[in-house]
């Protein structure tokens, strides 16, 4: 049954994508308007919407419409950073008219539907599901009030508003799903809601597709089984027979393992990433194949228009002319939110992206004596901007974006930016000379802000970590640090990645950039035209259709 008349498609399908797809994801970051997200699994949410619109496939999206969003990022007194909760009013969302209920705790909970439709941001059909109306007592109403609960009772309460009302939803919108997509693990409870009704393990896993984009076992979700039974997220499946379905042996639910049990397929989102996967999965039994289907990022969103102009028109001239008036714009509001007054000319790399440990956001300032000779040198000048959210309840984190804050006030090329979301990701990305991108290899399952940036002529300085060993081509595209020995202990590792970036930071980037312009604006090039068209997300978008909705297990 096709989904309801109002709710339809603005366009026929193309016929390589009439399956009817339901993708469930926790987050989409979809336009700096909409703040339903936090970081990178949102930004390849919003990105996989535009694409699938783009390409007419037959999909839906399904969220959470947060109050308070993920957090405004702000500053305290002494410029370090806050986290301001503030409501949220979208006047271009609509109210679906679809209200219903569902069981969380053994309580009733009120369900409220609003509709994104596909003409205000280009996006296919969107639905967002809010706990927070009047019929709910406040606890219930909290539900959908911050993304992230750090309460693991809320979060689990999340969980299953996004799982067991996604499925009431498409219920109710009439929509035969063929396929559902879980973006991450969080809503996982779909799955148990689907097998309540018919018990027919085989068939859901006929329709059921996952993505994970966590490649250690310790950062995927798990809970306490019995508080799982307790909040209703095996929708009355008896625990025994979760146990059975699941093969759940103690007491610690892995929500990632049973996607991987209850899924016809899966995927990681680097080929790097998909090997990590298969190694860290494949001692489990029972589980789906899993294979790579690489991220990417929605270059019609992202890419500026005049800078791609001039790639595609072969005029270096305009191409640097271009370059040098995103990095006044970028300037400008450094200027505003810092009072430090940044040149065009000097060579910036910008390291942005979510504030985590094991992406070592303050590395390049590990080495005192060699980070401040770099940032005193008058002769060939860099500058440095950061920029990223941590958790909020993330305290180690904040403590290190705010010990670069009181780094910048030493140096006045340095700067620390609040507010890292769309607008100002994709201003970073098209005023930057150089990503920094610096993980602990392999923690990082893709990494997308590098391949905006390689579309806004930024060229990526990274680890051998994510999506950059299937597009990196050093000194030609990019400037990639050398894997190091990942049997040391972590912190040789750190020590020997950091030599090395100093070294080719050093050595190669700012002579380059500073002695031999035209080598610098042939890199630059390279790396707008080799980020496309693989690493847009119109690829990404095509290959899920091929390799996932439409996989069929042989034997």
């Amino acid at each position: 049954m096709a989904l309801k008349k109002e709710f339809q498609h603005p366009y026929s399908f193309d016929p390589k994508y009439q399956k009817r797809v339901a993708y469930l994801s926790m987050e989409f970051a979809i336009d700096q308007p909409l703040k339903t997200y936090s970081g990178g699994l949102g930004f390849l949410a919003g990105s996989h919407m535009r694409s699938a619109f783009e390409l007419k496939q037959n999909m839906i999206g399904i969220g959470i419409l947060w109050k308070y969003g993920y957090y405004d990022q702000i500053r305290r007194g002494d410029q370090s950073m806050d986290a301001l909760f503030q409501e949220k009013l979208y006047s271009f969302i609509e109210d679906a008219n679809i209200n219903f209920q569902i069981e969380i705790n053994n309580h009733p909970v009120h369900v409220k539907t609003f509709y994104l439709p596909p003409g205000v941001f280009g996006t296919v059909p969107m639905f967002f599901l809010s706990t927070d109306v009047p019929e709910n007592d406040y606890l219930a109403q909290t539900t959908s009030h911050k993304l992230y609960d750090s309460d693991p009772a809320g979060k689990v309460a999340q969980s299953i508003l996004l799982g067991v009302g996604g499925a009431k939803l498409l219920e109710l919108l009439e929509h035969d799903t063929e396929i559902y997509h879980l973006n991450e693990a969080h809503a996982l409870s779909l799955a148990f809601s689907i097998y309540a009704k018919n018990k027919d393990l085989a068939g859901l896993k006929e329709k059921l597709v996952f993505t994970t984009h966590t490649p250690e076992e310790a950062g995927n979700e798990k809970h306490d089984i019995r508080l799982l039974e307790k909040m209703g997220f095996f929708c009355g499946v008896p625990l025994d027979e979760v146990r059975k379905i699941t093969d759940i042996k103690d007491n610690v639910f892995n929500h990632s393992l049973v996607a991987l049990r209850f899924s016809k397929i899966a995927n990681g989102v680097s080929q790097l990433h998909g090997e990590v996967s298969n190694k860290m999965w494949n001692k489990y039994e029972g589980i789906c194949p899993i294979i790579s289907v690489t991220n990417a990022q929605n270059k019609k969103y992202w890419a500026d228009y005049m800078l791609n102009k001039a790639l595609e028109k072969d005029d270096d001239e305009l191409l640097v002319k271009r370059k040098k008036e995103l990095k006044k714009l970028l300037f400008d509001e450094v200027a505003d939110q810092t009072g430090q007054l940044f040149d065009k000319d000097v060579l910036t790399i910008v390291w942005a992206r979510r504030f985590a440990e094991y992406k070592r956001p303050a590395m390049i300032t590990h080495d005192i004596e060699r980070f401040d000779k770099i940032m005193s040198n008058v002769d060939k000048p860099v500058q440095i901007i950061w920029a990223g959210k941590p958790y909020p309840m993330d305290y180690n984190a904040i403590s290190i974006f705010n010990s670069l804050v009181h780094l910048s006030k030493k140096h006045r090329n340095i700067a620390v930016m609040v507010g890292y979301e769309l607008r100002l990701s994709r201003r970073l990305k098209c005023g930057s000379d150089v990503w920094l991108n610096n993980p602990r290899v392999p923690r990082e399952a893709s990494g997308t802000s590098g391949m905006t940036a390689s579309m806004n002529g930024s060229i990526n300085f990274s680890t051998y970590d994510g999506w950059i060993p299937e597009y990196s081509k050093h000194g030609v595209n990019s400037f990639v640090v050398p894997p190091v020995d990942l049997t040391l202990p972590i912190h040789q590792q750190d020590h020997l990645d950091l030599q090395n970036m100093l070294d080719i930071l050093e050595d190669e980037i700012i002579p380059t950039y500073y002695d031999n312009a035209k080598q610098w604006v042939s890199i630059m090039k390279s790396s707008m035209q080799d980020v496309v068209p693989y690493f847009d997300s119109d690829r990404m978008a095509y290959q899920y259709y091929e390799k996932l909705y439409n996989y069929t297990k042989i034997g």
